[in-house]
């Protein structure tokens, strides 16, 4: 292993950045501008049962330390993501891959997980049950530590792969969530999602956004997120994935520190193709200025 080595739930990752889903697509539309295999690996974009087209427009505004964002889980569906989407991926990125899967039952959960769960290229099942921007379904799971409990066990029943099971932060009690998600048989939690938030538009006295509500997301939801997987980290015994306004080394190593065995990179993304690979590229500087030898020696370090 290297120094930038980590392990997730039994898979070895070259390095610990993750491109958090929603912000990626399916990956070799990044391809154009690196190679995506420098990355630890990525979550591609959230998938459902059926093809949804998302919520109308607009749906995405700028804030002053990030942006709100209410896309509404536009996707293919499961179906084409399988014939279509990993098929195209495959032929640029040569590692497993994180698929994110959103529902609006227990049943489109365990549906799109068993489907995926058979695909040869996926590593990880990461269960998004935090989504704000949907009505009916999505956060609904992740606000009651019950519900969250009830949509881990029946994708577990359904599943081989490590399953993640993705926490909102719009609760307020994050704790008891991940522990029933991991008394359920997560094999790992990743968090935070974004904040559902809103902004009006002074002109016309009327919310930005078609949806009214959005997430979140950027620098502004960064402390939040270090807060929340510090509370995590220290109540449960699986891995934790840390993200939410991650946007150099600096908040790697301070997430990893807080308790997290990986981190995910969001809207950075959007703002800046290369912002991976420049935060991989200057870790091993920013490791030397604290002193850090290796990754793995600093998770949960603040604990």
């Amino acid at each position: 292993m290297g120094r930038l080595s980590v392990n997730l739930c039994g898979i070895e990752l070259d390095n610990p950045i993750i491109p958090a889903s929603g912000t990626f697509g399916f990956g070799y539309e990044f391809n154009e501008y690196y190679d995506i295999n420098k990355l630890g690996t990525f979550s591609f974009k959230g998938t459902t049962k059926e093809p949804r087209f998302g919520n109308p427009t607009p749906r995405i505004a700028e804030t002053p330390s990030g942006m709100l964002n209410a896309v509404g889980l536009q996707n293919p569906g499961v179906e084409k993501v399988i014939s279509e989407e990993l098929p195209k991926l495959k032929e640029c990125f040569h590692k497993p891959v994180m698929a994110n899967i959103s529902g609006f039952s227990i049943d489109e959960y365990t549906y799109v997980c068993e489907k995926l769960d058979k695909e040869e290229q996926v590593g990880w099942l990461e269960v998004n049950i935090s989504c704000p921007n949907v009505h009916g379904g999505g956060m609904s799971f992740g606000t009651d530590y019950k519900c969250a409990a009830e949509v881990t066990k029946a994708v577990k029943a359904v599943t081989t792969k490590p399953v993640i099971m993705k926490l909102s932060p719009n609760v307020t009690d994050i704790v008891s969530i991940a522990k029933a998600c991991e008394d359920a048989g997560a094999d790992a939690i990743s968090l935070i999602n974004t904040v559902m938030s809103m902004r009006i538009d002074l002109r016309t006295k009327k919310p930005l956004l078609k949806n009214v509500t959005g997430g979140l997301s950027g620098p502004a939801v960064f402390p939040l997120a270090v807060r929340m997987v510090y509370q995590v980290a220290k109540a449960v015994n699986v891995p934790v994935i840390g993200l939410g306004g991650v946007s150099s080394a600096e908040d790697v190593i301070e997430l990893m520190l807080a308790g997290a065995t990986a981190v995910e990179v969001g809207a950075a993304n959007l703002v800046e193709p290369y912002a991976c690979m420049n935060i991989i590229d200057s870790l091993p500087e920013v490791m030397d200025k604290y002193g850090i030898n290796n990754l793995t020696d600093i998770i949960g370090g603040a604990l």
